[in-house]
């Protein structure tokens, strides 16, 4: 964590803060680009609060997109990338347990920081540098822990996505779960049923293809699959460490390890033939065409049995598929001992 240090908006953002300033709107920087920038990481998007209204927000940039006007969030579109712009605002009712039932933009930023998922990402940081921070959010992120804003039973029942986010921030940014929290989950992880199979599997993954990816377990641990067929009775995933940072073998995996069912969420074609049919899709996947492979002599049926040994190959090893590699292979199987 950066301590000590003034942490200034990047100009990306600090434009977007200054033109709504000028024209006598608060604005500031929340989320997670407030709590990367704290850490020193270098944020994936920026988000804007203010008390501009979005209709206000459209006026004062050229360029926009109105990507969710019913809860006051706009995209601007500047030459460095996007910045979502959001009203202050309020939030009561939660039916689906995902998204509000009713909005109000008569909010302030206490109140629009109030209703944040975790106190990590609940800070908000000024155009000088200055970070608003009513929860502990700093705290936490020296603690290297994930803690919910306020009462976290209540947190998950307004949006049960925050359970297996909480698990997903645990694995990215390498910290723990707080106590608290993790309780909450327990006793909530049934809401988890109301969950689309699209946002259970985007958090999965991202998970998956994190620093640690063996916390994937704990989504079954913490009864958050049992819905999907998955056991709780998780084996440890260590393992998962050693598989290349990329979908399909990071899933290969962990369905092997723990027998989740792919099945059971709607994953791409390909990643579900990756798993369940590794040997055809690496055999779809080599860096080497049968023409090569014919090059070097081989005939019919030879070269389907080339590409499936060369496919075996590169399951166990795929650093090893490339043209050259997989050439060199071919050669030496050729050559004999």
């Amino acid at each position: 964590m950066n301590q000590g240090l003034t942490i200034v908006p990047p100009p990306v953002v600090g434009e977007a803060l200054r033109r709504l300033e000028a024209r006598g709107f608060q604005a500031w920087c929340v989320g997670g680009c407030v709590r990367d920038l704290l850490l020193g990481r270098t944020p994936g998007d920026f988000d804007v609060c203010t008390d501009a209204r979005p209709e206000r927000v459209m006026e004062l940039f050229p360029h926009t997109v109105p990507t969710g006007l019913r809860h006051g969030t706009v995209t601007v579109r500047t030459e460095d990338g996007p910045v979502e712009v959001t009203t202050f605002r309020r939030e009561a009712g939660y039916a689906d347990g995902r998204h509000p039932d009713a909005v109000d933009f008569d909010a302030t930023l206490a109140e629009d920081l109030a209703r944040r998922d975790f106190t990590v990402n609940a800070m908000a940081l000024d155009e000088n540098g200055m970070v608003i921070d009513r929860y502990g959010g700093q705290t936490d992120l020296f603690r290297n822990v994930i803690r919910c804003v306020g009462d976290p039973d209540r947190r998950f029942a307004e949006d049960a996505l925050r359970m297996l986010r909480a698990v997903r921030f645990a694995a990215q940014l390498d910290f723990s779960i707080e106590k608290g929290t993790l309780d909450a989950i327990r006793r909530s992880a049934r809401r988890a049923e109301n969950l689309s199979g699209e946002r259970i599997k985007a958090e999965l993954e991202k998970i998956l293809l994190s620093p640690r990816p063996e916390l994937a377990g704990e989504l079954l641990r913490l009864g958050l699959l049992a819905h999907l067929g998955g056991s709780p009775d998780c084996p440890g995933l260590l393992a998962l460490r050693e598989e290349p940072p990329e979908p399909v073998p990071r899933w290969r995996a962990f369905c092997r390890l723990t027998g989740f069912p792919i099945a059971a969420l709607p994953v791409e074609r390909a990643l579900r033939r990756g798993v369940l049919h590794p040997e055809a899709e690496a055999v779809r996947a080599l860096a080497l065409s049968g023409g090569e492979l014919a090059a070097l002599g081989l005939e019919g049926p030879a070269i389907g049995a080339a590409q499936r040994r060369l496919a075996a190959h590169i399951l166990s090893h795929p650093e090893d598929n490339t043209p050259a590699r997989l050439l060199a292979l071919a050669r030496a199987e050729l050559s004999g001992p």
